[in-house]
């Protein structure tokens, strides 16, 4: 069958997905195309975090703007007198980083220029899946064909299928860098979450917990973010700004200089993976790959994309095989079943987590982070294999305290499904 394609393979979307999965065919000696609806240097609007020596396995150290090697959490009750038990910190003992996302932006460009990705600007509108062919066409009338099509286009796809299981579960956040009239977290400390409660009311710790994200920049300057961990419906900006001045205001803390807001609006949490029998494809946030459990994807975005270029590159080796082929050795590769399983698995923790009370919550996390280093670093990384997964879970659940238990074992919502997805995938 011979084609009469332009390129190998379209990619829709300009953000981290789209860019990582570009380069990485590009690599691979694919010709290849993005259309986007903006040009390709559009900054990225939000933060992107990674653990140290995730980002120093990938080579890729130089890329980030923080690093931290006094990483902590908090998840007593909390008091105003510093010195108290309920102040006692989590000490995470491994290095986590912020990228520069000007420089992992420009990375992901610069290798797609050294393969030669062309750039084309538009809205894609239309797609027709022929035999032997994919065509886009965009809102100006233009017509873009290639072997296989890429939606990478975030969390609300342009033609990606994706089957409704239900309401989605979403982290949102509001953080702010500035200055303030003393510092909110320790010189040169970094806060992955922060639980404390005691500036809240006895309602108001009857509401959805919230916990504090917030890590020194150096110079006096700091990043603090009031986030929640995942909810639907989600928490509005307005409850995470309140939520976060109060607990500045219960310590005695001002802020005297705001240089910019981070409007963490819509990051879904347990997107569903795609149709898998559908003849295009998709990579990061719209192929469910966002974790479940922690919110990270860039660090999967990096292992993942060589994979699956690997995949695509080897199935377009046989010209006869058609878009839809070739698409199905692809959601193989992105989706084998044993990621299916652990995706499930992740969902149905989350699941619980929403439905804690802030008590239960923060007694979930000190067993959590009582699992060995590796363990829950592997856990938040998605880097355990199955069976690692399933003995670190069922590990911590032996030691929880009741309430917990209690907690992970109440089926309230969907975790029948989940159950049934991670045993027939």
């Amino acid at each position: 069958m011979d084609t009469n394609a332009r390129i190998d393979a379209l990619v829709l979307g300009c953000g981290p997905g789209a860019l990582s999965i570009a380069s990485a065919l590009g690599k691979e000696n694919l010709k290849v195309g993005i259309l986007s609806e903006t040009e390709p240097h559009k900054p990225w609007p939000f933060t992107y975090g990674i653990w140290g020596e995730e980002v120093d396995q990938l080579g890729l150290s130089d890329l980030l703007e923080h690093r931290w090697s006094n990483t902590v959490s908090f998840f007593g009750e909390g008091s105003k007198h510093k010195g108290n038990n309920k102040n006692f910190p989590t000490n995470h003992a491994r290095d986590y980083g912020l990228f520069d996302k000007v420089k992992l932006q420009q990375y992901w460009i610069n290798q797609c220029k050294k393969f030669l990705v062309t750039w084309h600007i538009g809205k894609a509108i239309d797609l027709k899946v022929d035999t032997d062919i994919s065509t886009v066409t965009t809102s100006k009338g233009l017509e873009l064909t290639a072997r296989l099509i890429i939606d990478a286009t975030g969390y609300k796809p342009a033609f990606l299928q994706i089957p409704d299981e239900g309401p989605i579960a979403v982290q949102t956040c509001y953080g702010i860098v500035g200055e303030f009239s003393s510092p909110p977290v320790d010189e040169g400390q970094f806060v992955l979450m922060d639980y404390r409660c005691d500036h809240l009311t006895s309602n108001e710790k009857l509401e959805p917990p919230t916990f504090l994200y917030a890590m020194d920049f150096g110079s006096n300057k700091f990043f603090l973010e009031e986030t929640s961990l995942g909810l639907a419906p989600p928490l509005s900006l307005e409850v995470l700004k309140s939520r976060l001045n109060k607990r500045l205001e219960y310590r005695g803390i001002k802020l005297t200089k705001l240089e910019y807001e981070e409007l963490g609006v819509y990051l879904p949490m347990n997107m569903p993976i795609p149709s898998l029998d559908q003849p295009i494809l998709s990579f990061g946030g719209a192929a469910g790959m966002v974790h479940p459990a922690s919110g990270y994807l860039v660090g999967s975005l990096l292992r993942r994309a060589p994979v699956l270029a690997k995949a695509i590159a080897k199935s377009m080796e046989e010209k006869s095989n058609s878009p839809e082929k070739i698409a199905q050795e692809g959601w193989k590769a992105l989706w084998p079943k044993e990621l299916i399983k652990k995706k499930a698995l992740y969902t149905f923790g989350l699941e619980k987590l929403m439905r804690f009370e802030e008590s239960q919550l923060r007694e979930f996390f000190i067993q959590f982070f009582k699992l060995p280093n590796n363990q829950w670093y592997g856990f938040l990384t998605n880097t355990l294999s199955l069976n690692e997964l399933i003995n670190s879970m069922w590990s911590m659940f032996k030691k929880a305290p009741w309430s917990v238990k209690w907690g992970l074992m109440a089926m309230q919502g969907k975790e029948l499904k989940l159950l049934w997805k991670f045993i027939k995938p």
